[in-house]
């Protein structure tokens, strides 16, 4: 039996700046695209054919900020950091279209395992990067109130002294980043991280010749770490409106900025109930725990009365206008909803609402769907997806309408394809 297959007839978004094609052919043998476009070739003979009229294809989604092992249910702990926990969240991440997940810190000893397992495709699910720890502050981010951990998932060092030697003992692990947590959590802890620690940070990492993720929140903090030479804000600023001169720091810097507008928006978005929150799309995709907690009218009530969730109102209102200021202005933009974190970003669901705010924020469809695919690859610098081209992985999502008309579009999923295997549907 041959192991090729065509899908002929799709709208193909090929994740670049191109157009949609109409009516276009994608040819995939193995894990491989070999031709796509509307001027494939002739067919390969003996090629299965995938008849796909009135559908819509664009490549798996690729998150450039997520977690796994953190949350079950409704619940957070370190007893979450299993096997079992993390192959079902890796499993809903790709049934959701999200075919590639950064786990951006918070990790436990079975990442690095579990990481080479998921790029053999040893499993079921989304491939796995990320870091294998992170590097906290003692007394400060990440709270332990919010974040319960193993003595394996973070660091906090006191000295530069010791920062350097965490960062080398995360290098030997072959750690794709080194994280940090760098702010106070708006006001919310006594300390945040000194500069001498986030330096000795960067400039160890980069002497191993692994690049940086910073947690901030506020524009100074953003500025600090990006003066001393962070690769990747991993949240957008949201206190003030970005500047001209932060602009220019960027760029001058070529740092990447990732904005999770979704993690402000699930802190009151499932007590207010909009209609995505009640859709059969997000309610399958939740444990039966948290669909419990999101039912109870008194929850729902709490949740909405408290000063977090004004909050979390206004600092996504501003990272909405600073995405917008910073796209337009040529910024390098990943994607990353935050999703996993904890029990509210719920993965899959989150990504799509990250599409949707992208929009919201004043992008189009198309350059949305663009930095959730290619420039997110191009952030973790795979050139094998992120795109659907010859040489390119069969990573790819099949839809039922068109995302570049109506970016809620990107929810009418018929079929993720994974290295080159339509993935099976979730129950």
């Amino acid at each position: 039996m041959s192991d090729t297959v065509v899908l002929r007839g799709a709208t193909l978004i090929d994740g670049t700046d191109r157009a949609p094609i109409a009516n276009a052919i994608l040819v995939v043998r193995g894990e491989t695209i070999v031709a796509a476009g509307d001027d494939a070739g002739p067919i390969p003979e003996g090629a299965r054919i995938v008849a796909c009229e009135g559908k819509t294809i664009m490549p798996g989604l690729v998150s450039n900020h997520a977690h796994v092992g953190l949350v079950d249910g409704a619940d957070v702990g370190p007893g979450h950091y299993t096997r079992p926990n993390i192959l079902r969240q890796l499993a809903q991440y790709e049934a959701y279209g999200v075919t590639t997940v950064t786990s951006l810190g918070l990790n436990g000893a079975l990442f690095c395992e579990l990481r080479d397992e998921m790029h053999a495709g040893k499993h079921p699910g989304a491939d796995l990067f990320g870091v294998d720890r992170g590097i906290g502050v003692p007394n400060g981010a990440p709270p332990e109130a919010m974040f319960p951990l193993g003595n394996d998932q973070l660091v906090r060092p006191r000295t530069p002294a010791e920062a350097r030697a965490a960062v080398r003992d995360m290098a030997d692990r072959r750690t794709d980043f080194v994280k940090l947590w760098l702010d106070d959590f708006a006001g919310a802890l006594p300390v945040k991280m000194a500069p001498a620690i986030y330096e000795a940070v960067i400039n160890e990492a980069h002497a191993r010749g692994v690049r940086v993720a910073a947690h901030i929140h506020d524009l100074e903090d953003a500025r600090a770490v990006a003066r001393a030479g962070v690769d990747l804000i991993a949240h957008g600023v949201r206190d003030a409106r970005v500047d001209d001169a932060f602009v220019r720091l960027l760029e001058a810097n070529r740092t990447w900025y990732v904005p999770t507008l979704a993690l402000d928006e699930s802190t009151f978005a499932y007590a207010e109930r909009p209609d995505w929150t009640t859709e059969s799309f997000t309610q399958r995709a939740l444990q039966p725990a948290l669909r419990a907690r999101f039912e109870d009218p008194a929850w729902r009530a709490r949740t909405q009365g408290e000063p977090k969730s004004a909050a979390a109102r206004a600092s996504l209102a501003t990272n909405l206008r600073n995405l917008k200021t910073l796209h337009d202005a040529g910024i390098s933009i990943g994607f990353g909803a935050d999703s996993g974190g904890t029990p509210l970003r719920v993965p899959g669901v989150s990504e799509h609402r990250e599409l949707a705010l992208m929009v919201e924020a004043g992008l189009t469809p198309l350059q949305a769907i663009r930095l959730a695919t290619q420039h997110a690859a191009a952030l973790l610098q795979l050139g094998d997806r992120g795109v659907l081209g010859p040489g390119k992985r069969a990573d790819f999502i099949v839809l039922d309408a068109d995302p570049s008309h109506t970016i809620a579009n990107s929810k009418a999923i018929s079929t993720v394809w994974h290295r080159g295997r339509p993935v099976a549907p979730r129950a």
